[in-house]
């Protein structure tokens, strides 16, 4: 029996490349190389370090020092564009900014009561009292520096040496020095913070002695001569201002409930005086009775008119032997005199003279007024009232003006509402109008204009290239390369028809495609073209043919299938 041998037609896989044209074999290298190096630089980017800052604005020193740390502790860092902020991780930065903060960096260019930590052997009184003032600054320093409208600030105390040798202490004073942030503006009440602030932290400091400047040298604090906080002509108009928006927002309140919140527009114009007036009055009253006045001082001189001494008289015992007894006439009555017997007797009557002087107090009344700043001198108010809206029976809308007694009604809430002074010239004017509709503008912005979309493309745009370029890359370059080494069909080749003709059959099976070429004629096409068959079919006809050519080996194949006998080899 003959041998059959099974010859797989396909060749491998480098037979194959090798038979490809050249042209092909360079469009798959290529697409190949490319696809590696999408699918490398993909994953370079995929894992690429997100950086956040660790620190930002950080002075020359504290940044030199957080870095030094930072490669101690072989933490990677980078530079923002200019060195303004230092980066690191994400993933890292709060455990980064935990280690900085154990080894107390970043120290800021502010020392604070740190300083008094280091103090060394040997120092000066001198020396520790400057020491603590540095302190006292920087801590200072630190707290302004805590609000969110101050950039920078610095603080200069003048703190005399006190002695108790002197009557008159001089007493401490302080400077304070801002930089704010662009578009901030201190309030007065922020800026009375700060002066509170320094002067209560320094001992025997009045907040008259805190001056605040900004870095353009501007006051802004009250000057010390307690000119009031409303001397300069921006503060004066900011005042003005919130006058005018108090009063709008009264008159807002009070028409919004009746006319609608969009139905009703007002303006308030304030016209305040911000001049200091002092008058002084001083007032007498006129002349008034001395009962009802005041004896300021009395003087009052007598002298009695006599030609010869004086003999004694009376009735002789021991009445007329005492002393005289002080005279008590009346203040205002005629002068009397004592006898020896005691009698009262007028001294005029024996030819003497009377001088009387008597000083009453004056009345007099003194008044200082001093006028007060920022007061009210006329209020003129303006307001606009939408119509009315009105809907007829049949539905629909129109819009009405209002009657003469509303508007009469409201103009009267209007002057109630901004405490109308008819002497002062107040002024309040309502008129009543259509409003003009809105325009609703329709335009829509398109989808990709929309900054959330152009985020979202921002994010994919380099997933999504890598991605279809790695496509265009496999269906360009690859596929097509793919296509061109697959195999043949496998066919089985008998080692008897390998001498025979059927080689020739099983090469001319194998058509080369030849694009060059012209095609053959139909006859000869057919002649070369090979029906396509089955497997089976295939070795139904290799039986039948080993049928024919050698029948004595098939019969006994058959009687050994019928005995129960393995085949002969």
């Amino acid at each position: 029996m003959s041998e059959v041998a099974t010859i797989p037609l396909n060749p491998t896989l480098g037979q194959r490349l090798a038979n490809l044209d050249r042209g092909v074999r360079l469009r798959l290298a290529l697409g190949v190389v490319l696809f590696v190096a999408i699918g490398i630089i993909g994953l370079v980017m995929g894992r690429q370090t997100e950086w956040r800052v660790l620190y930002a604005n950080l002075a020359d020193k504290d940044g030199g020092a957080v870095i030094a740390q930072l490669g101690t502790l072989n933490i990677p860092y980078k530079h923002s564009d200019g060195g303004g902020a230092i980066l690191v991780p994400a993933d890292r930065v709060h455990d980064v900014r935990l280690k900085m903060a154990s080894l107390g960096l970043p120290k800021g260019s502010v020392n604070g009561f740190e300083l008094l930590e280091t103090n060394r052997f040997g120092m000066t009184q001198f020396q520790e009292r400057l020491t603590f003032q540095r302190g006292l600054e920087g801590e200072l320093t630190r707290s302004i520096q805590a609000l969110s409208s101050v950039q920078n600030a610095r603080v200069h105390l003048a703190l005399p040496n006190q002695n108790g040798f002197f009557r008159e202490q001089q007493k401490p004073s302080a400077s304070v020095l801002l930089s704010l942030h662009s578009g901030h503006v201190l309030s007065r009440t922020q800026l009375a913070g700060i002066v509170h602030l320094v002067s209560s932290s320094v001992p025997e400091m009045t907040p008259a002695a805190v001056s605040v400047l900004d870095d353009s040298g501007k006051l802004l604090s009250t000057p010390a001569d307690g000119s009031g906080f409303l001397a300069s002509d921006a503060e004066q108009l900011q005042y003005v201002r919130l006058i005018e928006q108090e009063y709008t927002r009264r008159i807002l309140d009070i028409l919004e409930p009746v006319v609608g919140k969009q139905n009703v527009k007002a303006q308030v114009t304030a016209e305040l005086d911000f001049s200091q007036t002092e008058s002084t009055t001083e007032s007498h009253k006129p002349n008034q009775s001395p009962d009802a006045s005041t004896v300021r001082s009395q003087q009052m001189m007598e002298s009695a008119g006599a030609s010869g001494p004086t003999l004694p008289s009376g009735v002789p015992g021991a009445v007329s032997n005492q002393p005289v007894s002080a005279a008590s006439a009346p203040i205002n009555g005629p002068a009397q005199t004592l006898t020896a017997n005691g009698q009262g007797q007028s001294a005029l009557a024996n030819g003497g003279k009377r001088e009387s002087i008597i000083n009453y107090e004056v009345d007099k009344t003194v008044k200082v007024v001093k006028g007060a700043t920022g007061v009210i001198k006329r209020i003129n108010a303006a307001v606009v009232i939408n119509h009315a809206t009105a809907t007829d029976a049949k539905g629909k809308t129109s819009t009405v003006p209002l009657s003469d007694a509303q508007i009469e009604k409201m103009t009267a809430l209007v002057r109630e509402t901004v405490g109308f002074s008819k002497e002062r010239g107040d002024s309040v004017n309502l008129l009543n109008a259509a409003f003009a509709p809105e325009k609703i503008d329709a335009t829509t912005v398109p989808l990709l204009r929309q900054p959330e979309v152009q985020e979202l493309i921002r994010s994919l745009a380099w997933p999504v290239g890598t991605l279809l370029f790695a496509l265009l890359v496999v269906l360009g370059l690859i596929r097509p390369a793919i296509k061109s080494l697959n195999p043949t069909p496998v066919g089985t080749i008998s080692s008897e028809s390998l001498l025979t003709g059927n080689q020739v059959d099983a090469l001319e099976s194998e058509v080369p495609e030849r694009p060059q070429l012209e095609a053959p004629a139909e006859e000869a096409q057919a002649l070369l073209e090979v029906p396509k068959i089955s497997e089976s079919e295939k070795q139904l006809e290799e039986a039948r043919k080993l049928t024919r050519d050698n029948p004595a080996a098939v019969a006994n194949i058959i009687k050994a299938w019928m005995n129960g006998e393995a085949a002969p080899a």
